[in-house]
């Protein structure tokens, strides 16, 4: 009985070459690649091939087969299946299969009249090496049935009375390429459509304003500060519940991965439920913090959130801050200025039982509010490393409202002059949220 033979299945020898060349580039590899492969491909080593056939001692292969560089092809062969698992090491690069090896299992015919059994058997090779290059072999004159291999999955065919060592060698190159051609073609469509996937997830995910009946007007703008990404920790919405009071927030989960910006989508859906249900104020960030304690992946998450409830006349807000900037304030004949915050509240998850005030401001006939992130005003200025800050923003916002800017014109040109003055990309998420109440 013979010994089995031990197998690492990690990577075949056709994507070793892949690996090995972004380990030379310094690229990243994906996981379950392996730099330190035995084998390199048919650039680096000589190929080998793996030959399965129920009677080797028969076989047409021509002994001396040379690769591209001239090495000579390595072959291995197995009379039946369980042979072929064990020599089916990492550095095989391509199998030629003869389709008329017996099949485990029946010989019948299936529905296009092809014969089952070998059709089975290819099938067989496939499931068992699915990112290894494979050849069929047929006989002379069953042309059709090669195709119907090629259709199945098989690389190519060759019939075995034509079959000599260079066209066997020039075969096993072709299959090994073409494999490695198909597997890369796939992997990018592959990830295409999950980064396809995802856009549309993350663009399902930020919030549609409920304002029907309000004579606010609104305006947005986000930027994440995940590289590709749609959707990071930041995040806002604005309602207007029955009683005409509009309800708007903005908050930030501390981090930037994709978890952060999971747990900003739940805590901005739980803020909207809250606030429609007519919870405001300290009653809502305590709920809000209950959510955050139970749905954080680390008890050191926490978020910032700043809340305003402007009531139905439009001249009159509440305010609580959860550990967030203060809103920007601006109207005709007074300069742009940051609501008070002296009574700024904890961050949601630092403190167990914490309060936030609410507090009361005048806002005027006629006004615009500007809610935002700290993404906004963390960015540096020049080489240096002095920040923007809130004055630096206040600054900036006088200017541009001096300029005539306003609404989704004025957010855009704010966050490109802070990406401006930053030297480039900001590293932090961005949200910016925009009300105007206009007579």
């Amino acid at each position: 009985m013979p010994v089995p033979v031990p197998r690492q299945r990690a990577i075949p020898a056709v994507e070793c070459d892949q690996a090995q060349a972004a380990s030379a580039a310094g690229g990243p590899l994906e996981e379950g690649d392996h730099r330190g492969a035995t084998a390199g491909g048919a650039n680096t080593a000589a190929l080998t091939l793996l030959l399965i056939e129920d009677d080797p001692a028969g076989s047409p292969i021509v002994p001396e087969m040379l690769d591209s560089s001239g090495k000579p092809i390595r072959v291995r062969t197995a009379r039946n299946l369980t042979e072929a698992e064990r020599l089916l090491t990492d550095d095989v690069h391509c199998i030629l299969l003869d389709l008329a090896l017996p099949a485990p299992g029946r010989a019948t015919a299936d529905a296009d009249g092809a014969d089952a059994g070998e059709l089975a058997v290819l099938k067989h090779v496939l499931e068992l090496a699915p990112r290894h290059a494979v050849l069929a072999l047929t006989g002379s004159g069953d042309a059709e049935r090669g195709a119907e291999a090629v259709r199945v999955g098989a690389q190519d065919y060759l019939l075995r009375d034509e079959l000599d060592g260079r066209l066997l060698s020039r075969a096993i190159r072709y299959a090994v390429e073409r494999k490695r051609s198909d597997t890369a073609e796939r992997k990018l469509a592959e990830g295409r459509l999950r980064a396809q996937e995802n856009r549309r997830l993350e663009r399902g995910l930020l919030p549609t304003p409920l304002l029907e009946g309000s004579a606010l007007r609104f305006a947005a703008r986000y930027r994440p500060g995940r590289s590709r990404a749609l959707l990071g920790g930041d995040f806002y919405d604005c309602v207007r519940t029955p009683d005409g009071t509009v309800h708007a927030m903005i908050g930030d989960v501390c981090g930037h991965g994709p978890d952060e910006a999971a747990l900003g989508v739940e805590l901005r859906i739980a803020w909207r439920a809250l606030t429609l249900a007519g919870l405001c104020g300290d009653d809502l960030l305590g709920t809000l913090q209950e959510v955050l304690e139970h749905e954080r992946a680390d008890e050191e998450i926490f978020a910032t959130l700043c809340t305003v409830d402007i009531s139905p006349d439009g001249r009159r807000a509440g305010l609580c801050l959860a550990g967030h900037p203060s809103p920007l304030v601006a109207g005709p004949g007074r300069p742009p200025k940051l609501l008070p915050y002296d009574n700024n509240g904890p961050a949601l998850g630092l403190l167990p039982g914490a309060r936030w005030p609410r507090m009361q401001v005048e806002l005027g006939a006629e006004w615009s509010l500007m809610l935002y992130t700290d993404g906004l005003i963390e960015g540096r200025v020049g080489v240096g490393g002095e920040r923007l800050g809130q004055e630096g923003m206040v600054e900036m916002i006088r200017r541009q409202l001096a300029g005539g800017l306003r609404g989704e014109e004025l957010l855009r040109a704010a966050v490109n002059e802070v990406r401006d003055l930053n030297g480039g990309e900001l590293t932090d998420d961005v949200a910016v949220v925009l009300l105007d109440r206009a007579p």
